[in-house]
């Protein structure tokens, strides 16, 4: 059985109640593996209970106690650094805004070329250059040219992803040119195959006089850190 079938079949049995022991047993694959493909997964009270009473040895239920006492103050401990993080930032005023959307653009927008386009598959970033594009730039929504890149396994589906970024990035479907399929190298199938939406790429028309200026403003965020690093290291 193919290694990605292994992996969904055991976070399944996971989630169900299952040792990593009776998964790997199960599945004929080490319970090393299983430890890895199943980390993630937090145990419902359900499937707590189901394995507890599975395990014959009366030890077990005092380290799966201390375990999970463990996990949780690993788990509030980034909750905590999380928090910590947010207050640093705080709220963005227009300056911030503007800084902030030319490093995502010197991050992941395209500069090899006259074109100005960003291209990511997190829905958080999308809607944050969108904002970028529209409030910095005052860019009319005619403007934008948009179109979906998603592995041609989900070709049934780009309906379907294509009215997802047109929701989220507030676009007409109309505007959008024919989506690019990339070849699979294999007929792989993942857990979250129905809520895998691809990349979405978001060209403006007409660039030149604002591509110009976001090199500027990359230029310059290079040139001000020097800057305050130096004064820092005096």
């Amino acid at each position: 059985m193919a290694k990605f079938l292994l992996k969904i079949k055991a976070r399944k049995l996971r989630r169900n109640g299952f040792s990593e022991k009776e998964i790997a047993n199960k599945l004929r694959v080490s319970k090393g593996s299983v430890s890895i493909w199943c980390r993630d997964i937090r145990l419902s009270r359900r499937a707590l209970s189901r394995l507890i009473k599975r395990m014959e040895r009366g030890g077990y239920l005092g380290r799966l106690r201390g375990a999970q006492i463990l996990k949780n103050r690993r788990l509030r401990r980034i909750e905590i650094l999380e928090s910590k993080g947010k207050e640093r930032i705080g709220k963005l005023n227009l300056r911030d805004f503007l800084i902030s959307g030319a490093v995502f653009y010197w991050a992941e927008g395209n500069k090899k070329t006259r074109a100005l386009k960003f291209t990511n598959s997190d829905p958080e970033a999308i809607k944050f250059m969108m904002d970028w594009f529209r409030t910095i730039w005052d860019i009319e929504t005619k403007r934008f040219r948009p179109w979906v890149g998603i592995n041609q396994i989900h070709k049934k589906r780009i309906k379907k992803v294509e009215k997802y970024w047109s929701k989220l990035a507030n676009l007409p479907l109309k505007q959008f040119a024919l989506p690019v399929f990339y070849k699979a190298k294999n007929k792989k199938i993942y857990e979250n195959f129905q809520q895998h939406y691809g990349t979405f790429n978001i060209e403006i028309k007409r660039p030149s006089e604002i591509k110009h200026q976001i090199q500027g403003l990359i230029q310059g965020i290079i040139n001000g850190r020097s800057g305050l690093v130096s004064e820092i290291a005096s």
